[in-house]
């Protein structure tokens, strides 16, 4: 066992306790539950701006990350936001200078010895760049130019190639024609023609968001001299911070967004080589629709797909494990990688929280799923409830469940701002992503926030993935359908989906994964149907693989219709034949059917068990399965604005289900038959089958006792104005509409001498009520809270707990006595009632300085919002009794 243990962690992967190691019995379980492991905790980007570091900050930044609850964070360097000089001690670290270096490597020292996980974005900005790229390296694509041809014309003169470009062929009449370097000569007719001309050149993108000194063109991705040029200039020099010690635990490459590439210098003889035939004589095809158009497009895109995996990702892993670290990478983008690409990397990450669409989370998650990464990760709050500093504890949750509901169990939050001492509050922020450090005023809740993340994450790596449900990725009709100017898979793909495939399976009650060829090729098809979205093009060695599959007893359905054509130009006739002919054996026999999209829950539930049969169909409710040997752990959520109350069988019932809230910590019994589903606006729970463990008390309903609305004295903690009773926002008070912070509600009460020992005290602070979607629709509650935006509470000098998300509900018996108790809250809103008084901040000097590199987004939204506690504070008394098994006797042991 320690051998396996120390050649997993020689080899970079993360190791975690799956279903052969991990007790399934419910006290284990529950045990983890508690107390989840520290890697399991959120991380944050954390923006560097400029970069502007000091050792001084960065000691105090990570701290208060620790404090807040993080496990890590990931360094990108970025932008500036002011000139050197501004404050006066404010100097901007030129990027890779031995400044930078140093401070990068001050930053590890400190996250090693605080226990938490450092990871390096492989460079400034993003797609990968700078100025060690030369305009031979630089991104490339090609492009089609219509050259009129005058009547009577014997050469047609060309214009000048600029920097990195060379004219690819011309066609006159669909024949291609020979190219001249002063033009192309012609045999005159009698009528005006059109010539078209390719050209391959570069994108002449820039780096995005790029720090002082990063500046310069993105690289060519499918070059491998240009990924090795990069490699040495930017990954070797990051890396030599640290010589002498340990590596960062990964490397990072954003999406891949170098938006037109589409070429490289040696695609041609690539092409050739693989495809069996010269592009350049059927360029045509790849901008105008013609009888070989589709043919020509799909090798193309797959020629230029192979050539990301083997010259970008393959690469960056093999470099990255030869200098002690690995490569975490959102493996989606242009130029177009697949699915199965994410096999090329360590720790694949994905982002896109709708999870009832696709989304390059669940792109990467299933990938994850498919081949064996345990972890999987995901780009979390980037437009959350933008502005910046807009986002509330309960808009995190929001988003977090929608990523959880499509298999992420790491989120890597943006993110957190830097931002150096004497800048008004609140300091610093990335121009299009949530605030999320101690600059926030409502920070005092993060710890409640993350720990609810944390359990959730921790759980979620339990077991293996129940995807009953495999759905087949159209990749090779996007790859047909490509044209130069789009070439990225996922988008292809998320369009060819269209907007209700992914719902149909999910309200068919079951969990699933995405697949594609090369997954299936290698053996990765373990789920027991498997839908064919309306292809019209298929791999044809895969869809053999399938109907192997099939006669060991799989099933397949097709959507709309069966696939029909294989293969690229050369192979097109005979593979299209053998696909038609197996869409008849599979599609016609008892293992298989064709049906409407509509349709496709239907046919489903018909086939297999749902992992979880809901009374009655809502679309709001989400689930996750994982099994375990002798356990199996649902995540169930309300991703709506509203409460629901249901219930629904789930196929791991054993008869011992608890509900496990991630949010309290607190358990309880589940019932037997259909469970009873009731939750509150946006909440989520665990529910556990498990063996054994102590039988966790049964609540039951909670009523009203003791009314605490009225009677409290209210302090602002940074304010001398007098704040409001609970019920009405303090910045509805004109000497408190900018106040940004907190205010501190107090008051005794008042319980009897005797109380059931069988019963709880909650403190319930109102009800929400439902608002409508904002119109931007980026992700955010869309709730009015009763609380405004968190609340710490604490009784009789102690603290109970947090107030940040439905049900708005605390349990403080433990804390309570009779007689005479006091209660303290302390509430806190967001940034914006501070923002709102007063002006934009001003650009113009650094953009004079360092050009325009950033927009602040949606400052028109820093308005006041409402503050403090706006509902009716009540004490309820809830009885418990202590569950007991179908015989009928308490269960208090295994």
């Amino acid at each position: 066992m320690k051998t396996r243990l120390a050649a997993l962690l020689a080899a970079g992967l993360a190791v975690w306790p799956v279903a052969a190691q991990q007790p399934a019995e419910a006290d284990a379980l529950w045990h983890m539950f508690e107390t989840p492991p520290d890697d399991a905790r959120p991380m944050v980007r954390w923006w560097w701006f400029g970069p502007a570091v000091t050792a001084a900050e960065i000691d105090r930044e990570i701290a208060a990350m620790k404090a807040g609850g993080f496990g890590g964070f990931e360094v990108q360097p970025t932008y500036p936001l002011a000139p050197d000089g501004a404050p006066s001690d404010l100097k901007n670290l030129p990027y890779l200078s031995p400044p930078f270096l140093t401070a990068l490597r001050h930053a590890g020292d400190t996250a090693r010895a605080s226990g938490m996980r450092f990871d390096v974005t492989l460079g400034s900005g993003w797609p990968f760049g700078g100025p060690h790229v030369s305009v031979t390296q630089a991104a490339a694509d090609v492009w089609m130019v219509q050259v009129a041809i005058p009547a009577r014309a014997t050469r047609v003169p060309l214009a000048p190639l600029g920097p990195g470009e060379r004219r690819l062929a011309a066609f006159v009449d669909g024949a291609r024609v020979a190219l001249g370097d002063d033009g192309i000569a012609l045999r005159p007719t009698a009528s005006p023609r059109t010539a078209l001309l390719f050209v391959a050149g570069r994108t002449g993108q820039q780096v995005k968001r790029a720090a002082v000194g990063a500046e310069g063109f993105v690289i060519d991705h499918v070059s491998a001299a240009a990924v090795t040029n990069h490699l040495q200039a930017v990954g070797d020099r990051l890396l030599s911070a640290f010589a002498g010690g340990p590596a960062p635990y990964a490397m990072f490459s954003d999406s891949l967004e170098a938006y037109g590439s589409s070429w490289t210098d040696d695609l041609p003889t690539e092409f050739r080589r693989r495809r069996g035939y010269d592009l350049l004589d059927h360029l045509p095809a790849l901008f105008t629709d013609g009888p070989e158009s589709a043919g020509v497009r799909y090798d193309w895109a797959r020629t230029l797909s192979e050539l990301v995996d083997e010259r970008y990702l393959r690469p960056i892993t093999a470099w990255a494990h030869a200098h002690g670290t690995r490569f975490r990478a959102q493996v989606y983008g242009f130029p177009p990688p697949t699915l199965s690409s994410n096999a090329l990397v360590d720790l694949p990450e994905g982002e896109g929280a709708d999870w009832r669409q696709f989304t390059s989370s669940r792109w990467a998650s299933s990938a994850a799923h498919l081949y064996g990464r345990p972890v999987v990760s995901s780009e979390t709050w980037t437009w959350l409830h933008s502005p910046a500093w807009a986002a509330t504890p309960l808009d995190m949750k929001v988003e977090a469940d929608r990523h959880f509901l499509q298999g992420i169990n790491q989120l890597v939050g943006h993110g957190w701002p830097y931002s150096p001492p004497g800048i008004a509050e609140p300091g610093w922020a990335f121009y299009a992503a949530a605030a999320l450090n101690d600059h926030n005023p409502w920070f005092a809740a993060m710890p409640a926030v993350t720990r609810y993340l944390q359990r959730v994450s921790a759980m979620l790596r339990q077991g293996v993935p129940d995807s009953g449900v495999a759905v087949y990725l159209p990749t090779e009709d996007a790859f047909a359908g490509m044209q130069p100017a789009r070439a990225s898979a996922n988008e292809a793909i998320r369009a060819r989906l269209g907007p209700d495939l992914v719902g149909q399976v999910l309200d068919a009650g079951q969990t699933f994964d995405f697949i594609d060829a090369q997954a299936i090729l290698a053996g990765k098809l373990t789920a027991r149907v498997l839908v064919l979205p309306e292809l019209t093009r298929i791999d044809p060695a895969a869809y053999s693989a399938i109907a192997a599959w099939v006669r060991r007893g799989g099933m397949v359905v097709a959507t709309g219709h069966a696939p029909s054509v294989g293969g690229g130009l050369r192979e097109g006739p005979t593979a299209s034949r053998a696909v038609t002919a197996l869409s008849g054996s599979l599609l016609r026999g008892g293992r298989g059917r064709i049906v409407a999209t509509a349709e496709l829950a239907t046919t489903l539930r018909g086939l297999m068990t749902p992992a979880m049969a809901l009374a009655a169909p809502d679309p709001a409710i989400g689930i996750v399965h994982r099994r375990l040997p002798n356990a199996d752990i649902y995540f169930v959520a309300n991703t709506a604005p509203r409460s629901i109350d249901t219930s629904a069988r789930f196929s791991g019932d054993n008869g011992r289900g608890q509900w496990w809230d991630p949010l309290t910590g607190e358990r309880a019994a589940a019932g037997v038959g259909p469970i009873a589903l009731r939750l509150a606006p946006y909440q989520s729970k665990l529910l556990v089958f498990a063996r054994g463990g102590a039988a966790p008390e049964e609540p039951g309903a909670a009523q009203p006792s003791l009314d605490l609305s009225t009677g409290w004295r209210t302090q602002a903690l940074s304010s001398s104005a007098q704040p409001p009773q609970p019920g009405r926002s303090w910045t509805d008070l004109p000497e408190l509409a900018h106040y940004s912070g907190a205010v501190r509600y107090s008051r005794r009460f008042v319980l009897p001498a005797t109380r059931s020992p069988r019963e709880r005290l909650l403190v319930d602070f109102g009800k929400d009520a439902a608002t409508p979607q904002n119109p931007e629709n980026r992700p955010r509650a869309a709730l009015l809270a009763p609380v405004r935006d968190a609340a710490v509470v604490r009784v009789n000098g102690v603290l109970a707990g947090t107030v940040w998300a439905p049900p708005w509900r605390l349990d403080i018996t433990r804390l309570v006595r009779p007689g005479d108790n006091r209660i303290e809250v302390t509430a806190m809103n967001t940034a914006l009632a501070e923002l709102s008084g007063r002006p934009p901040r001003d650009h113009r000097l650094l953009t004079m300085r360092y050009g325009e590199r950033f927009q602040d987004q949606d400052t028109a939204a820093n308005t006041p919002t409402p503050a403090g506690l706006l509902g009716h504070i009540r004490l309820f008394r809830q009885p418990v009794a202590r569950s007991a098994p179908a015989n009928g006797q308490p269960e208090d042991q295994p």
